[in-house]
C-alpha cells in the first residue's frame, strides 16, 4: 500500500515539474517574442515613391542618385524604393529582369519585416492624381495601425517656399540668355487642379526676374499653343527646350526633341525658332535632389507639410 502510495507521489511530481517546465518555455518565448518586437519597432525605412521610367541611363542619374543622396543622409534608415507605373513596373521585369515592388507592395514587405517608422517620400513635382492615391494608401496604412510612425513627403511644389526652393534649384541649369533667347520648360500637365502649380511656377518664375523661362505642359496648360504666342509676342528668336520632370523619359526623348512632326521641337522650328534641347531631368540636378532630402527631413522633424505652427 505504501509503495502504491510513493508511485502515485511519483508520478504527481513529475508532472508538476513538467507543467512548470513548459510555462518556464512558454515564458521565455513570450519574452523573446517581446523583445523581437521591440527590436523591430526600431527599424526605420525610408520608401521613396516615383513613377519610375525604364530608361536606365536616366535612371541611373535621377531615381537611382535621389535614392542615394537620401540613404547616404539618413545612415539610420533603410532605404526602399517603389514605382507608381503597373506599365513600367511590367516592362523593368518582362525586359531587363528588374522587380520593383508597388507602394502598396512595398509597405506591405515594411509591415511584414516589422518596421516601426516609414517615410513615405514621393519624388513628384505637383500633388496630382498620383499623389492624391499615394496619399489614400497611407492613409489606409495609418488606419490600420501598421506601424509606430507613418509619414507621407511633400512633392516638389507645395509651399511657396517650395517654389522658391525649386526656382533657386533650376538657375544652376539655365544657360546664359540674351533678350532674344528664351527657355521653355516642359510640364507633365494633368486634368486634376494642381495642374495650376505649372501656371504659378510660371509667375514666379517672371517674379524672381527669370523673364524669359517659359512652362508649358504635354497633357494640361498652358499648351504649346500658349507658350509659342507669348515666345512671339516677347519677340523671341531662339527656344531651348528642357523638361520639367524628375527623368528624360519618354515625354523628353519624344514628346519635347523628338524627329516626328508633332514634337515640339519641330513645332516650334515650324513657327521660325531656333530650337535646342537639354535631355537631363531635374533628378540629376543636386539642388533639387537636395530639396526632397530637406522634406524628408521635414517628414522626421514632424512637420512634413511644413504647416505653420502656433
Amino acid at each position: 500500500m505504501k509503495k502504491g502510495i510513493l508511485i502515485v507521489m511519483s508520478i504527481l511530481m513529475s508532472v508538476v515539474l513538467f507543467a512548470a517546465c513548459g510555462n518556464k518555455v512558454q515564458t521565455s518565448k513570450s519574452e523573446d517574442s517581446k523583445a523581437t518586437s521591440a527590436a523591430n519597432n526600431n527599424k526605420k525605412a525610408i520608401l521613396v515613391v516615383s513613377f519610375g521610367t525604364s530608361y536606365a541611363d536616366t535612371r541611373k542619374v535621377t531615381l537611382d542618385a535621389v535614392e542615394k543622396n537620401i540613404a547616404e543622409t539618413f545612415k539610420d534608415y533603410e532605404v526602399k524604393k517603389a514605382y507608381t507605373s503597373s506599365i513600367i513596373r511590367k516592362k523593368l521585369k518582362e525586359r531587363d529582369g528588374i522587380s520593383v515592388d508597388s507602394p502598396e507592395e512595398a509597405l506591405n514587405k515594411l509591415k511584414q519585416e516589422g518596421f516601426g517608422e516609414v517615410i513615405v517620400q514621393p519624388l513628384h513635382i505637383i500633388p496630382g492624381i498620383e499623389y492624391d492615391e499615394i496619399k489614400e494608401m497611407v492613409e489606409k496604412f495609418e488606419k490600420d495601425k501598421a506601424f509606430g510612425k507613418l509619414v507621407l513627403g511633400r512633392p516638389i511644389l507645395y509651399r511657396t517656399s517650395d517654389y522658391k526652393a525649386a526656382i533657386d534649384g533650376l538657375k544652376g541649369q539655365l544657360p546664359k540668355m540674351n533678350q532674344q533667347q528664351a527657355v521653355v520648360l516642359m510640364g507633365h500637365g494633368t486634368s486634376h487642379p494642381a495642374n495650376s502649380s505649372y501656371a504659378l511656377f510660371d509667375y514666379m518664375l517672371k517674379e524672381e526676374g527669370l523673364k524669359n523661362v517659359y512652362v508649358g505642359t504635354v497633357e494640361g496648360t498652358p499648351e504649346l499653343d500658349n507658350v509659342i504666342r507669348r515666345l512671339k509676342e516677347d519677340n523671341i528668336k531662339e527656344v531651348t527646350l528642357m523638361p520639367f520632370m524628375v527623368v528624360a523619359g519618354d515625354h523628353a526623348n519624344n514628346d519635347m526633341a523628338g524627329d516626328e512632326d508633332d514634337s515640339w521641337k519641330i513645332l516650334l522650328k515650324k513657327e521660325g525658332f531656333k530650337v535646342n534641347t537639354y535631355l537631363h531631368g531635374l533628378g540629376e540636378n543636386k539642388k533639387i535632389q537636395s530639396i526632397y532630402v530637406q522634406h524628408v527631413k521635414d517628414c522626421i522633424d514632424g512637420n512634413p507639410l511644413m504647416e505653420e505652427k502656433e
